[in-house]
C-alpha cells in the first residue's frame, strides 16, 4: 500500500487498522475495498494462467484459493498480529482445521490445552480422531511439565488458546512455545477472545495464531469468517521428513515448498493444499470483516474496561458463586493476565449463579439487553448457558470438573453503555433469586453510582 508499506514501524495500531494493505491494487482507484463477487478471473492468455497457477502471487485464479478482497483483509490481519502473510478462511472452525491439517497426516499426535474452545476440542478429540490424528489434553497449561509429558515421537503441534473459552485461562505463551521449540513443534494459538490489539502472539514465540474471524475482528455478527497468520519463523525442514507436505514432498519444479517459498512455506502449504478442502471464504464476507477491523481498538478498549467494571460488580453480589475473569485478583491466572495483557483482560467472562440452572434459566429469561445466543465479540452483548448448549455433549461429571456447572453463565459484553448493563445484571440476578426462594442477606438496596473503568493491576 502506497506510504505505508515502507514505514509500519513508525505508524500506531488505531492508524494500522484503518490503511494496512488495502490500496493500490484497485485499477479505478476505490478509496473502500471493493467486493469482488467472482468465482473467477479472466486469463490473459495460456502463458498468463500458467503463470498465475505456478505462482499465486502473480495474480488471481480461482476464488477458492484467492480474491482481492480477501487478500486486502489477509494483508491487514497480518500486519496487525505482525506476521508475514495470512490466509482467510470460511469461519474460525475452518481456520483451525485447515492450519492442523497443513501440518497433520494420520498417524500424528497433538498436544493441546483441556481448556479451549468446546467446538475446537471435539474437532480434534473425534474428527480428527476418525482421520487417524490422535490428541491429548493437558489439564494444567501452566505446568511446562505436564506439555513435556504429553509430547510423543509423533507429536507434531501444541495448540491452545491465548485466552480460554469459556471460564478466560491465560496462556503463558513464552513458556509454552519454549517447550514446543525445545522439540521442534510448532505453537498453534487462537487468539480470538484476546485479538492483536489486546495480545499478539507471534511476538512472544508463537508460530501460527487462528481467529474466528467472526467475532471481534469483524464485530458486527453478520458474516463468518476465520484467519490463520503466519509468523515465518518456525523451521519446518530442520528435522528432515517431520512436516512432509511443507518440508519434504516435491512439486513439478523439483522444489519443496520450504525450498520455493522460504518463510511464506506454511501459508503456501495451506493455500495449495490445505484448500483443496474448500473452506473458502465468502468475498462479501471478506469485505465486512475489513469494515469491523476499522473499529477494532476502540470497540476492544471499550468492551474491556466495561468488561472489567461488571466482573467486578458481579463478585460482589451474593446471588454469585463465583466470577471467571482473568482481570480479578481472584482469577488463578490474573499473573499472567496483568504481565501479558496489559491493555485489558477481553470482553468475555463467565459467571456462576448459586441457584444452579433454575437461576440460570430464571436469569437469561429476565435480561434485556444480554441476547441469549452462541456468539461471542458483538457490538451487543450477549449470555449462554455452556452447559446445555457449548458442552451438551460431556457428562455432569466431566462438566463438574471443568469447572462448567449448571449455574455457569458466559457473557460477551458490548457497546452498550456500562450503567445500563449492569441494571439488567440486576434484573436477572433479581429474577434468579426469586426463582430459587433464595433471599440472602446484605444484598445492596441501590446500584453504585461509580463504577470502575478497569480491574486489572
Amino acid at each position: 500500500m502506497p506510504g505505508l508499506e515502507n514505514h509500519p514501524e513508525s505508524l500506531a495500531f488505531a492508524t494500522r487498522q484503518l490503511h494496512a494493505g488495502a490500496r493500490g491494487f484497485d485499477a479505478y482507484g476505490s478509496r473502500a475495498t471493493p467486493i469482488y463477487l467472482t468465482a473467477g478471473f479472466e486469463f490473459d492468455d495460456i502463458a498468463d494462467g500458467e503463470g498465475r497457477f505456478a505462482d499465486p502471487t502473480t495474480g488471481f485464479s480461482y476464488t477458492r484459493v484467492g480474491n482481492p478482497t480477501a487478500a486486502a483483509a489477509e494483508r491487514r490481519i497480518a500486519d496487525l498480529e505482525g506476521g508475514v502473510g495470512a490466509l482467510l478462511v470460511g469461519s474460525g472452525q475452518a481456520a483451525t482445521t485447515t492450519a492442523l491439517l497443513t501440518i497433520l497426516e494420520s498417524g500424528d499426535h497433538i498436544v493441546a490445552a483441556s481448556a479451549i474452545y468446546e467446538g475446537t476440542r471435539e474437532l480434534l478429540r473425534s474428527e480428527f480422531g476418525r482421520l487417524g490424528i490422535t490428541t491429548d489434553f493437558v489439564d494444567d497449561p501452566r505446568d511446562p511439565a505436564a506439555w513435556e509429558a504429553a509430547i510423543g515421537p509423533r507429536t507434531r503441534a501444541l495448540v491452545a488458546e491465548t485466552i480460554a473459552n469459556p471460564r478466560g485461562g491465560v496462556l503463558d505463551i513464552p513458556t509454552v512455545a519454549e517447550v514446543a521449540h525445545r522439540h521442534g513443534i510448532p505453537l498453534v494459538v487462537d487468539s480470538t477472545l484476546a485479538t492483536p490489539y489486546l495480545l499478539r502472539p507471534l511476538e512472544l514465540g508463537a508460530d501460527i495464531v487462528i481467529h474466528s474471524a467472526s467475532k471481534f475482528l469483524s464485530g458486527h455478527g453478520t458474516g463468518l469468517g476465520g484467519v490463520i497468520i503466519d509468523g515465518g519463523r518456525f523451521a519446518w525442514d530442520a528435522v528432515p521428513g517431520r512436516f512432509r507436505q511443507i518440508a519434504a514432498e516435491t512439486g513439478p519444479d523439483g522444489r519443496t515448498f520450504v525450498e520455493r517459498s522460504g518463510e511464506r512455506a506454511f501459508l503456501d502449504t495451506a493455500r495449495r493444499v490445505a484448500m483443496r478442502f474448500g473452506p473458502s471464504p465468502s468475498p462479501l464476507n471478506a469485505f465486512l470483516l475489513l469494515q469491523g477491523i476499522e473499529t477494532l481498538s476502540l470497540r476492544v478498549e471499550r468492551q474491556s474496561q466495561t468488561a472489567a467494571a461488571l466482573a467486578a460488580w458481579l463478585e460482589t453480589r451474593p446471588e454469585v458463586a463465583g466470577v471467571d475473569y482473568s482481570g480479578l485478583p481472584s482469577h488463578p491466572d490474573h499473573d499472567l493476565a496483568v504481565r501479558l495483557l496489559p491493555a485489558g483482560q477481553g470482553a468475555l467472562f463467565s459467571f456462576t449463579l448459586a441457584g444452579g440452572r433454575p437461576a440460570a434459566e430464571a436469569f437469561t429469561r429476565s435480561v434485556r439487553l444480554f441476547t441469549p445466543m452462541t456468539h461471542l465479540g458483538d457490538v451487543r452483548s450477549l449470555v449462554l448457558h455452556p452447559a446445555t448448549t457449548t458442552h451438551a455433549s460431556r457428562d455432569d461429571a466431566d462438566l463438574e470438573r471443568i469447572g462448567v456447572g449448571p449455574g455457569l453463565l458466559r457473557i460477551s459484553v458490548g457497546l452498550e453503555d456500562a450503567g445500563d448493563l449492569i441494571a439488567d445484571l440486576a434484573r436477572g440476578l433479581d429474577a434468579a433469586r426469586a426463582a430459587t426462594g433464595v433471599v440472602p442477606e446484605d444484598l445492596p438496596e441501590d446500584l453504585p453510582e461509580d463504577l470502575p473503568e478497569t480491574v486489572s493491576a
